[in-house]
Formats: C-alpha cells, sequence, structure tokens
C-alpha cells in the first residue's frame, strides 16, 4: 500500500510542475500581448499625428522545419491585416478604432467554432452578440468623431478598413491554432517563436512590396526632417512601433499555445478601456456618448464571457473530482 502511494504522487508532482510552468509561460505571453495590444496603437498613432501618413510593418526571420508555407501564408495575411489596420490608424482616433477592433472577438469565436470546433456556452454567445452591438453604435454615431482636416469619404473608408483588419485577423488566429493541431510534429514554444518569425519576414516582404510600389522610402528622410517631434524621435518612433507590434504579435501566438486562439481575442478585447483611456490621456481625445455606451456594452461582454468561463471550470473541476473519487477508495477496499 505504502509503494502504492509513493509510486501514484511521482506524477501529481510531475503534473503540478508542468501546470505551473505552464501557467507562468501564459501569464507571460498575456504580458507581451497586453504591451503590444495597448502600447502599440498608441505609437503607431503618434507617428501619423505628428508626421505624414505612410505605412510601417514589422519584422524577423527564421524556418521552423515543416510549417514553413502555412506560416508564410499566414504572413501574408497578416502583412494585409498589418496594412488594413495602419491605414485605419492613420484616419482614426486611437479610441474609436479600438472600439471597432473590439469586433475582432465576434470575428475570432466564428472563425474558431468553423475551423477548430470550439466550444460555445450561452455567455460566450453573448459576449459575441454584445461586442457586435457595440460596433454597430459606433458605425451609426461614429460621423461626429470625425477629424476636422478629413472628408466623410476618407474617415468611412478607414473605419471599413479598420473593421476589416479585425475580421481578417479574427480568421488569422484560429488558423494559427488550426496549425498547430495538423502539424505532424510537437509544437513547443521555441518552435512557435520560429513559427512567428516566419510569418513576421513574409508579412514584412508584402508591406515592403508595396511600399516600393508606392516609392514609399523615398519619402522617409522628407518625413523625419518634417516631423513634428524631431528627426531622432521620428525613428525612435519607428523602431519603438515595430518592437511593441512583435510583442503584440509574439504574445497572441504564445497564448494561442498556451490556451486558444479565443483567449487570445478575449485579452485583445479586454484591454479596450486601458487603450481607451490612454488615448484620452495622451492624444485629448472626444469621448462621446456613443462610445460610452460601446464601451460599456464591450465591457458587459467581457464579463459576460469571464463569468461563463469560472461555471465551466467550476463544472470541470466537479466532474474530476466525482471521477477520481471511486478510484481513491478502490485500492483502499481491495487492501
Amino acid at each position: 500500500m505504502e509503494a502504492h502511494v509513493g509510486n501514484s504522487q511521482v506524477p501529481s508532482k510531475e503534473e503540478k510542475r508542468s501546470k505551473v510552468l505552464k501557467k507562468a509561460l501564459l501569464l507571460l505571453n498575456c504580458g507581451m500581448l497586453g504591451l503590444g495590444n495597448c502600447a502599440g496603437p498608441m505609437v503607431q498613432r503618434l507617428y501619423f499625428v505628428k508626421g505624414e501618413r505612410e505605412f510601417g510593418c514589422r519584422a524577423g526571420y527564421r524556418q521552423p522545419p515543416g510549417l514553413f508555407l502555412p506560416c508564410a501564408v499566414l504572413g501574408i495575411l497578416t502583412g494585409l491585416d498589418d496594412y488594413l489596420a495602419a491605414f485605419g490608424v492613420s484616419r482614426l482616433p486611437v479610441s474609436t478604432s479600438a472600439l471597432i477592433i473590439a469586433t475582432q472577438l465576434a470575428f475570432t469565436a466564428g472563425f474558431a467554432f468553423l475551423l477548430v470546433k470550439q466550444k460555445f456556452t450561452a455567455f460566450t454567445i453573448n459576449s459575441v452578440f454584445l461586442l457586435s452591438v457595440g460596433a454597430v453604435v459606433l458605425a451609426f454615431h461614429s460621423s461626429t468623431d470625425r477629424p476636422a482636416h478629413e472628408s466623410k469619404a476618407q474617415y468611412y473608408m478607414g473605419f471599413f478598413m479598420t473593421l476589416g483588419a479585425s475580421a481578417l485577423y479574427g480568421f488569422v488566429l484560429p488558423m494559427i491554432e488550426l496549425t498547430y493541431k495538423k502539424a505532424k510534429q510537437v509544437i513547443t514554444y521555441p518552435l512557435v517563436m520560429e513559427m512567428q518569425m516566419v510569418m513576421s519576414f513574409f508579412a514584412t516582404a508584402f508591406c515592403t512590396i508595396g511600399m516600393l510600389v508606392n516609392h514609399d522610402f523615398v519619402a522617409i528622410s522628407r518625413e523625419a526632417r518634417e516631423y513634428e517631434l524631431g528627426e531622432a524621435m521620428y525613428y525612435v518612433t519607428l523602431v519603438l512601433s515595430a518592437i511593441l507590434w512583435q510583442f503584440f504579435f509574439l504574445g497572441a501566438i504564445g497564448v494561442i499555445f498556451c490556451a486558444s486562439s479565443l483567449l487570445s481575442g478575449i485579452i485583445i478585447a479586454t484591454l479596450l478601456p486601458v487603450t481607451e483611456s490612454l488615448a484620452v490621456l495622451f492624444f485629448h481625445e472626444r469621448f462621446q456618448v456613443e462610445k460610452g455606451v460601446a464601451l460599456t456594452l464591450s465591457l458587459w461582454g467581457f464579463l459576460s464571457y469571464f463569468y461563463g468561463e469560472l461555471q465551466e471550470i467550476k463544472k470541470l473541476k466537479k466532474a474530476r473530482a466525482a471521477a477520481e473519487l471511486p478510484q481513491s477508495h478502490g485500492p483502499l477496499g481491495q487492501n
């Protein structure tokens, strides 16, 4: 009986150690995702507010074995998403673009259901519905937030391109999770980072080709000279923006590795109030009633999702406890 107890405790300790490490890795990736998600749009908006309206992209290199082609395709899609998001940020206040990006959760949930068979509860469905309604509220009342120097056509183009970026990245996140599931090899965290490097390389290549066609590189030196904060700060802004967005992307795929694409989308959407507050604080953006309504609906949606997750965790714990109860009494009864 003592031997039985001792042997049963060994895997238990290993499992606990593994769970602790996985939680630590999840928290690390959540932190990177949060930093990139909140600070990335702020620095990117600073570039457009104080200078010209050209577009940049992100970089990285390396080839994970056996996953090159799917990562390359995901990288190209990410590059397209970068362009759409950058265009939106150039035309919209950060607070407005952040609320539109919150609809990404709805797209992520939908594609996760179709691609990776994500299970939904009533709380999840309620969360997606509330976020979608919040975006509709913005769409019908967004003209009051249009910058003075932009036409309605430019503003609405920015609005719908941001919405397109939200939908596209809502597709990319479950596709990354599907790539993990379909891989014919063990997916480790170092391999996840290599996959991100390949995706970033192709995203960079996509954006670079667009910049070459549009002769954007020629304008860099002129933009630097005309930048309101100074030439040195122009280059600092570009480099910092690239670093912060790399944190965002690495954190996003890391959370998918540790948990799911849906959780990654939830974290991105949950940080909306932080981005909103930073935009009002640093760029003195207006915060109209419709934004308040949309934000309230978003927060309600987030709380609904997390409450549902807590209920599901409680159910799983009860189910596991019920399943383990007969096993724990079996050996004792036999002895």
